[in-house]
């Protein structure tokens, strides 16, 4: 809906790709790549709405592009990558204080939101525990688990 303006055709539709990089061969079949396409099932044409999706296997480690790449995705050693430019960012989010502290906030702020998702999805497991065990409205629930107007709303939405 957001990719047309008003009036353009389907076949302006931008090419988007969706790419899932698994940690396992997600449909073992043991290549490094699975392009999935969309397409019409009655007449065996394929729709064209120029989205794709690729899954990229991450245990394909063979000795080509994408094998070299995938090894220096799950590569620890930056003087082990085979990719300079993948390399040099490993070495300086490793190695450089600047890129430490930037890379030590990443991990913080990944690990404040999922406790905030954590918390919540707690708060959502009490509400519905207690609005089925006791049959009480919402108002009773948000007074009862002393839940704030912001956590509500948030958790109201998951609902």
């Amino acid at each position: 809906m957001e990719s047309l303006n008003a009036g353009q055709e389907f076949e302006e539709l931008p090419e988007t790709y969706v790419i899932f990089v698994t940690e396992h061969d997600f449909f073992g079949k043991g290549a490094g790549l699975y392009p999935i396409e969309r397409m019409n099932l009655v007449t065996g044409e394929r729709f064209n709405d120029r989205e794709h999706i690729l899954y990229v296997n991450a245990q394909y480690q063979a000795n080509d592009d994408l094998g070299r790449l995938m090894h220096d995705f799950l590569c620890n050693d930056p003087a082990d990558m085979h990719y300079d430019i993948l390399a040099q960012r490993a070495r300086y989010f490793k190695e450089n204080p600047k890129g430490v502290s930037e890379m030590c906030k990443a991990m913080e702020d990944m690990r404040n939101e999922a406790l905030e998702r954590g918390r919540i999805l707690s708060k959502i497991e009490d509400i519905k525990n207690i609005k089925i065990s006791l049959g009480l409205t919402d108002q009773q629930v948000k007074d009862v688990l002393k839940i704030s107007a912001e956590d509500w709303k948030a958790i109201s939405a998951r609902i």
